[in-house]
């Protein structure tokens, strides 16, 4: 079914809705604005807001960036798009008319920036294909795709939205987006390709182009030609696929290039490459060397490995990935060093904040030994920058002993247990 007309359902009520979904306390946009000064005159704000959306004349403004050290790191940045509280606000009201759409249209497989969907449940449904069949495993094939997000062709967005809605006020809207460009320095700029930075509007036409790129031509077109299952994982733009057969993996390797080089994106050579992720006593070939361990691989931020369960059975396990954790002790070492001068009870409550946060989301069954370290490492990070609030050094251990009796850190927790039951074999 297409949609045709659906900005009727837009009125007042319904951007009052946006607004309250909305996140405030960000930082402002190209025009400045912000949250308090807005809701000054909300219900006129509004109102002007929706005659100019309706009536075509809501010109959407530039996207302000910064850049922020990537992954902590002192020297390494990455750009971040700051949209105006306006622009958000309706960016949030589309998506609320198009998302119950698209829900109807996605696949089991994709995972990444939907309702009721996470990052968990991606890994839960790897661990589990992998796990059922006999024998256990097969090849994974990882799949890095180039600036994603900044390469996404326009044209081929525009085709794919018209697959579903047809009305002309939102997918104007949607265009006027695209093309609104960035501002860096005073200095404004259009890409011809890529999605809103910073913008609401982007993980969902994110979405909606690799449904139609990846997600359904695997099913409609690839899993019909298989000799033996094989599945999809993907949440945004990372993706793995597994497979029972080689030959299956060879050949979607082989093509994957082309089915992404025929919509304007490219993969990353050396970072797209085939796992053969087999428990040792899943070996195909019995003439491997006693030695040759089995492949691992990284998705949403752990590594994925082959080990013995209590019972002694073989179950794939996580732990926190190197680069991941590299990333996070780094991100504690600065944020130390940047707010040693606050009081201790205040970088307590911070330091606590973060350390729940890390547990929440790598505090899985089995990765209670990288949790342990990371833990570890934010108590010598802290003691090292509390030790150069001065020039005496005068921070000793047992000092900071007394200090972590007093305020004591969060102590690890697995808050997730993706290992409720090991498959026997």
């Amino acid at each position: 079914m297409v949609f045709t007309s659906l900005a009727y359902l837009m009125d007042i009520n319904w951007l009052k809705e946006a607004y309250r979904r909305t996140r405030k306390d960000g930082a402002v946009g190209v025009d400045g604005v912000t949250a308090e000064e807005y809701e000054q005159d909300l219900e006129g704000n509004l109102q002007s807001l929706l005659d100019r959306a309706k009536s075509g004349t809501y010109k959407a403004p530039p996207v302000r960036r910064v850049h922020i050290p990537k992954g902590g790191s002192s020297t390494e940045t990455r750009p971040l798009g700051i949209p105006t509280l306006e622009d958000k606000l309706l960016q949030r009201a589309v998506v609320m008319l198009l998302e119950p759409i698209y829900e109807q249209d996605f696949l089991d497989c994709s995972y990444g920036f939907r309702p009721g969907r996470s990052a968990h449940q991606a890994l839960t449904s790897f661990r589990d294909q992998t796990m059922t069949g006999r024998p256990k495993g097969g090849l994974v094939l990882e799949v890095d795709i180039r600036k994603f997000f900044d390469n996404l062709e326009h044209g081929h967005l525009r085709q794919f939205l018209q697959l579903r809605v047809r009305d002309g006020v939102l997918l104007r809207l949607i265009d006027k987006w695209l093309k609104a460009g960035v501002m860096e320095d005073g200095n404004v700029s259009h890409p011809d390709s890529g999605t809103p930075q910073g913008g609401v509007v982007s993980p969902l036409i994110s979405n909606v182009f690799l449904h139609y790129v990846l997600d359904q031509w695997f099913e409609q077109d690839v899993k019909p030609r298989m000799h033996q299952p094989a599945f999809l994982i993907r949440y945004a733009d990372d993706f793995v696929i597994g497979f029972r057969d080689e030959r299956d993996a060879q050949r979607v390797m082989e093509v994957i290039p082309k089915r992404f080089g025929k919509y304007g994106l490219t993969v990353h050579p050396t970072k797209t490459k085939l796992v053969r992720f087999l428990p040792p006593s899943s070996r195909r070939d019995r003439n491997e060397p006693p030695d040759d361990r089995p492949g691992t691989f990284d998705l949403l931020g752990f590594t994925h490995y082959w080990a013995r369960s209590r019972n002694g059975y073989w179950v794939v396990k996580l732990k926190t990935a190197k680069d991941r954790f590299t990333r996070a002790v780094r991100s504690i070492d600065h944020w130390c060093r940047d707010n040693r001068h606050l009081p201790i009870r205040e970088q307590h409550k911070k330091l606590n904040e973060k350390l729940r946060g890390h547990y929440a989301y790598y505090g899985v069954t089995g990765n209670s030994a990288a949790l342990t370290r990371f833990f570890h490492e934010v108590g010598l990070r802290w003691r090292r920058w509390l030790n150069r609030r001065n020039n005496l050094r005068s921070m000793t251990w047992e000092k900071f002993v007394a200090i972590r009796r007093r305020f004591p850190l969060a102590p690890v927790r697995t808050v997730r247990s993706s290992l409720r039951h090991a498959a026997k074999p």
